[in-house]
C-alpha cells in the first residue's frame, strides 16, 4: 500500500512483513476475519483492538470471549479447521454497543450473540428466523438510538464453510434483517441477495449499506426520509466486497476479498457454469483461482456518503497481505483483518 512508514512487528513471530504494512499476531494464531479497534468507555481497555478468530474466539489484548462451551476442548484451537466450525463457531461480525459496553457478535453458526463488557461466554439472541435456523450469519451494525441491530444472513442454503458453493451456484437467498433489542423481534428487510455480507449504517442512520459479494456491489436500503423502504445500488466495485466500516467522517471503507478474475463475470453471470464447475473434481484452491483476478493481494476502497470512490489502497505485491475482510479506521491508522490469513495488520496513513 502506498504512503506507509517503515514496517515493524507488534508481536515477534514467523510472519514476514511487506514494505507497506505492519502486522501482528503470529503464524500459529487463527486468522481474524473481523476486528473492532474502538472500545466504548465501559469496556476494559479503550485502546485495544478486538478480533474474531476462526477458532471461534474473540480476543483483545487483555481479554477473551468464548462463543461455545465446547471451546474448552483442544481440537477447536487448531487454526483453519472448517470441519470444526459448526462446533467452535465462526465470528464474522463484531460491534460494541457504546451505551452499555456489550459486544454483539454475528457468528456464522450460532447466529446473533452478545457478551458483557467483562467478556465470558456469549449469550445467544437469534438462532432462527421464520422457524428456520440461521445457516450463515455474517455481519451487523447497531443503531443505539433505536436499539436495533441490522444484520445479514448470507444464505439459507449454505453454511460458511461452503461459501464457494454459494457463489458459484448463483445462490440468491441472502437476507438483511433487523433485530429489535426491546421486543426481541426480527424483521426481514431485504431478500434475494447474492451473498449478503458486510453491513454499515450512515452517520445520520438514514440508510444502511449491505455488501452483495457475488455481484461485487454495495446496496443501500433507505430507512428514513422520502425513499424509506427503497433500495438501490450504492457502488459497483472491481472485486468481491467483504465487510464495510464507517469512519468518523461518515465515509465507508470497503475491504475487497480479491479483484475479479477474467472468468469471474462469466461464471457468476451464467449459473450453469458455476454449477458445472462444482461437479468437477476441483479443489477449493482451484475454484478460488478461477474467481480471483491476477496475483492475490490486498485492496481497500474508501467511499463517500454518496458512493463515490475517494481512495484506493493496494498492496499489489501481496507478499504478506491478501484476502482482506475488514478495514477499520481509528486515530490515523487502518486496522486490517483477513478471513484467510493469520494476522492483524495496520497501516499508518
Amino acid at each position: 500500500m502506498s504512503r506507509s512508514s517503515s514496517p515493524q512487528l507488534l508481536y515477534q513471530g514467523p510472519i514476514t512483513t511487506s514494505t507497506q504494512l505492519r502486522l501482528s499476531i503470529s503464524q500459529e494464531r487463527s486468522g481474524p476475519k473481523v476486528l473492532h479497534s474502538v472500545l466504548p468507555a465501559k469496556a476494559p481497555t479503550p485502546a485495544s483492538p478486538t478480533a474474531g478468530f476462526s477458532s471461534g474466539k474473540e480476543m483483545t489484548l487483555v481479554g477473551l470471549t468464548l462463543l461455545s462451551p465446547l471451546h474448552l476442548g483442544t481440537s477447536v484451537f487448531r487454526p483453519f479447521a472448517p470441519e470444526m466450525e459448526h462446533v467452535c463457531g465462526r465470528p464474522l461480525g463484531l460491534r460494541f454497543d457504546k451505551k452499555t459496553g456489550d459486544l454483539y457478535i454475528a457468528d456464522a453458526y450460532f447466529g446473533l450473540q452478545v457478551v458483557g463488557p467483562n467478556g465470558g461466554l456469549a449469550t445467544q439472541l437469534v438462532a432462527e428466523v421464520e422457524g428456520q435456523p440461521l445457516r450463515f450469519t455474517n455481519d451487523m451494525d447497531i443503531d443505539e438510538h433505536q436499539d436495533v441491530i441490522y444484520f445479514t444472513d448470507t444464505s439459507t442454503s449454505f453454511h460458511r464453510r461452503q461459501f464457494m458453493s454459494s457463489i458459484l451456484s448463483g445462490d440468491k437467498t441472502g437476507r438483511l434483517m433487523k433485530y429489535d433489542k426491546s421486543s426481541k423481534e426480527v424483521t426481514i428487510l431485504l431478500r434475494g441477495l447474492a451473498f449478503a455480507n458486510g453491513v454499515a449504517l450512515s452517520t445520520d442512520h438514514s440508510f444502511v449499506l449491505v455488501a452483495e459479494t457475488t455481484t461485487c456491489k454495495i446496496l443501500r436500503l433507505w430507512l428514513h426520509g422520502p425513499n424509506a423502504g427503497n433500495s438501490d445500488i450504492f457502488a459497483e466495485l472491481p472485486g468481491f466486497p467483504d465487510n464495510v466500516r464507517r469512519n468518523s467522517k461518515g465515509e465507508f471503507w470497503v475491504a475487497l476479498h480479491s479483484k475479479k478474475g477474467l472468468l469471474a463475470d462469466w461464471v457468476v453471470s451464467n449459473t450453469w457454469v458455476g454449477k458445472s464447475l462444482l461437479k468437477l473434481p476441483l479443489s477449493f484452491k482451484q475454484l478460488h483461482y478461477l474467481l480471483v483476478g491476477g496475483k492475490p493481494h490486498a485492496t481497500a476502497i474508501k467511499l463517500s456518503e454518496k458512493g463515490e470512490i475517494l481512495e484506493v489502497l493496494e498492496d499489489s505485491e501481496g507478499k504478506s497481505l491478501r484476502f482482506i475482510s475488514e478495514v477499520e479506521e481509528k486515530n490515523g491508522k487502518l486496522w486490517i483483518g483477513s478471513v484467510m490469513m493469520p494476522f492483524i495488520g495496520f497501516y499508518n496513513r
